[in-house]
């Protein structure tokens, strides 16, 4: 409650997902042509983002309004939000613009030749998102912008202009991000039927990746604005090869815009016996528990790999260190692994072939399922039976540098792309012939290299020689705690005469105490060791070798601690004891 006078409290906002789609197909202006797909587009849209079981957005449509209606919608959408919350903003319309260049959105309104007050300015749109508390913000233009046309097509701009240099700028405040995702570059005109009343090219491709689920590219039941491009590009590319989508981006991390049914692995529980054990109250046996699921992630079931996976998450979050400890390595071992994790195919003619060069994908079969997703237009990615094969574009000359992203089930990695598209007769090195550049011949073709053939044994027969040795130490350690207690009835029988170190020696005390602990120690030492070469040399062991020096070690493990301790323990005293009882 609160005190008679005083502020009320406020609790938090919980965070929202917002969407607006503003669609403008009919115009006052007898020289703007009207549109057939902007109402198909916000119908379809707005359907597909509400839904709470793929977009999940409160969805607001605004059809057919005066300019200064839509500019106050939008200024509503990015106020009053909190930094959790996600923000999506759609146009599908006319662009138009000045004379300076500056890009507008034509409202019903909008005249050609007043567009600053009768038409919703980009530089506006873009103050607003400057100015928003939402984290993430998406916006999404289905207008083109030249004056290009062709049989069965209306083009939706009477100018040339570039939507992306409109948003171009610094980053935004706070560590926001944001994308901006064009249906056509400057140079391309945006798609609708003008012989049927349904969404033009680009919405119908983003419509049909959110509701069937098919962009969702690595089908781990979530679909990111990055699977979303590259599903619509190649869409509208397949549908229309004189439009293309293009996108500018500056946002760290994923922005998931959609739920998806689609899950190409779906895991599988755990076997009940292991999920007993990693909830038993005896860490030795959890400990076994994460060998038992480590081996069951290094198998060829994926459902089961991923089961184990997720299982292994849960004790690296929730156990004790050092089982936690032992989880988090079991499972950083089935992470992504690329080689190499950077291209650089150096200086390429223009006009060329693309060139192509081998990353080879490392680790289980799961961790090898993982889907590529090349952040930048001009590199091309194939899966081969090694691996990927990478190609650059070599249309246009320049300098390219841009990543891959691999994302699977188990996480991603990044690899690192490097060329300089050389125009075809310049010089390479600046070394020229005459008006002719001498091309230094490009270098042999080599077949990739095969994957190493599993053939390492030194960790299973280090981590079976630390288990023989534990058994050692366990099984002379019970004889010498027996001997203990021998050697303490004889001092404690009634007028018996004699010393600590003499009754010890009659009762062969000291041997097998010492022998407990040297054994001890040697059995986890070769345990480390086993370990420790393991890790090194991963890639050299196949999966009966990994599983066998994983259970080995553990065995190892648990019968050599409690030996160990125990043997020191006597040991101490014993040594104690022979300052009073000599």
């Amino acid at each position: 409650m609160t005190e008679p006078g005083s502020e009320p409290e406020r609790m938090p906002r919980p965070r929202s997902r917002l969407a607006l789609i503003v669609a403008n197909d009919r115009y006052q202006d007898q020289g703007l042509k009207e549109l057939k797909a902007p109402a198909q587009d916000a119908e379809a849209l707005a359907e597909v983002l509400g839904d709470p079981e793929i977009g999940g957005f409160d969805v607001a449509v605004v059809r057919n309004e005066p300019a200064h209606e839509i500019s106050a919608r939008i200024e509503e959408l990015f106020t009053e939000r909190v930094s959790g919350d996600t923000v999506l903003l759609h146009f599908s319309c006319h662009g138009l613009k000045n004379e300076s260049g500056e890009l507008y959105f034509a409202a019903s309104n909008t005249l050609p030749h007043r567009l600053a007050s009768t038409a919703v300015s980009a530089g506006f749109v873009r103050q607003c998102m400057s100015a928003t508390r939402a984290r993430t913000i998406a916006v999404f233009l289905d207008c083109c912008y030249s004056g290009a046309f062709s049989r069965g097509y209306s083009v939706r701009s009477s100018s040339d202009a570039n939507p992306l240099d409109a948003f171009a700028g610094g980053k935004l405040g706070g560590g926001r991000g944001w994308a901006v995702i064009t249906a056509s570059t400057a140079m391309e005109y945006a798609a609708e039927d003008s012989e049927v009343a349904r969404p033009s090219v680009f919405t119908r491709a983003v419509v049909d990746g959110l509701a069937s689920g098919k962009a969702d590219l690595d089908e781990d039941g979530r679909i990111s604005l990055d699977e979303l491009y590259d599903y619509v590009f190649d869409q509208v590319r397949l549908q229309n090869p004189h439009q293309t989508p293009s996108r500018s981006v500056d946002m760290q991390g994923d922005m998931y815009l959609a739920r998806s049914h689609r899950r190409g692995i779906v895991p599988v529980p755990v076997p009940a016996d292991v999920r007993d054990a990693m909830g038993s109250p005896d860490r030795y046996t959890r400990l076994g528990a994460v060998a038992a699921l480590r081996s069951l992630l290094e198998g060829t079931d994926p459902g089961v790999a991923l089961g184990a996976c997720e299982a292994l998450e849960e004790m690296a979050h929730k156990d004790v260190r050092d089982v936690a400890d032992e989880a988090g390595r079991a499972r950083s071992e089935a992470g992504i692994r690329a080689d190499p994790v950077r291209l650089d195919f150096g200086a390429v003619p223009q006009g060329s072939a693309p060139p192509h060069r081998t990353v080879r994908l490392l680790g289980p079969p799961l961790a090898r399922s993982c889907v590529p997703h090349p952040k930048a237009d001009w590199l091309r990615v194939t899966k081969s039976a090694v691996g990927l094969e990478v190609g650059v574009e070599t249309a246009a000359p320049g300098r390219r540098s841009g990543d891959i992203v691999l994302k699977g089930a188990v996480g991603e990695t990044v690899v690192h792309v490097d060329a300089e598209v050389v125009p075809a007769g310049d010089t390479f090195g600046g070394r020229t012939h005459g008006t002719t550049a001498v091309v230094p011949p490009p270098p042999p073709h080599r077949p990739p290299p095969p994957p190493p053939r599993p053939h390492a044994w030194l960790a299973p027969v280090l981590a079976g020689a630390g288990l023989a040795a534990a058994v050692t130490s366990a099984v002379t350690a019970v004889d010498s705690a027996k001997k203990a207690a021998d050697t303490v009835d004889l001092l404690r029988t009634p007028g018996g005469t004699g010393s600590l170190g003499g009754h010890a020696q009659s009762t062969g005390l000291v041997t097998p105490l010492v022998m407990a602990l040297i054994a001890g120690v040697v059995a986890l030492l070769l345990c480390a060791v086993a370990r420790h070469d393991l890790a090194a040399r991963r890639d050299r062991y196949g999966a009966p070798a990994r599983s066998a020096t994983s259970a080995l070690t553990w065995l190892t493990r648990l019968l050599a601690i409690p030996a160990t301790i125990l043997a020191a323990l006597m040991g101490i005293a014993y040594l104690v004891g022979l300052r009073f009882f000599e």
